[in-house]
């Protein structure tokens, strides 16, 4: 797993490393490869007692969940599957289509001139 890590020197001999995306991640050093051997230490630490979880704000929890070195994955419902098929006997969708046929056509025709 890799992470984006900013090392900033705010003055000599003060190296201030902090993890991309996570505000609370912060470590320093007398040296460059010290702030990042501090960070990389603080990263493993919280890495090896919690999991990353993606989750999806429509659905339940989403595909990749790490437990340290392990993953547990999870498949989630594809959100479109539930919305498939919902225009079904509507007499109105045919002439819905070839309305934006029409006005793609039009809008097609007004750049190529």
């Amino acid at each position: 797993m890799q992470y984006q890590v900013l090392v900033r020197k705010p003055s000599e001999q003060h190296f201030v490393a902090s993890v991309m995306g996570l505000s609370d991640m912060v470590a320093d050093g007398k040296t460059e490869e010290e702030a990042i051997g501090h960070i990389k230490a603080m990263l493993v630490s919280q890495l090896s007692n919690a999991k990353l979880v993606s989750i999806d704000i429509d659905s339940d929890i989403e595909i990749v969940a790490t437990n340290g070195s392990q993953p547990d994955c999870v498949q989630a419902e594809d959100p479109w599957i539930k919305r498939a098929g919902i225009f079904e006997g509507d007499p109105t969708w045919d002439d819905f289509l070839s309305e934006i046929e029409t006005y793609r056509r039009e809008m097609d025709e007004r750049t190529s001139q």
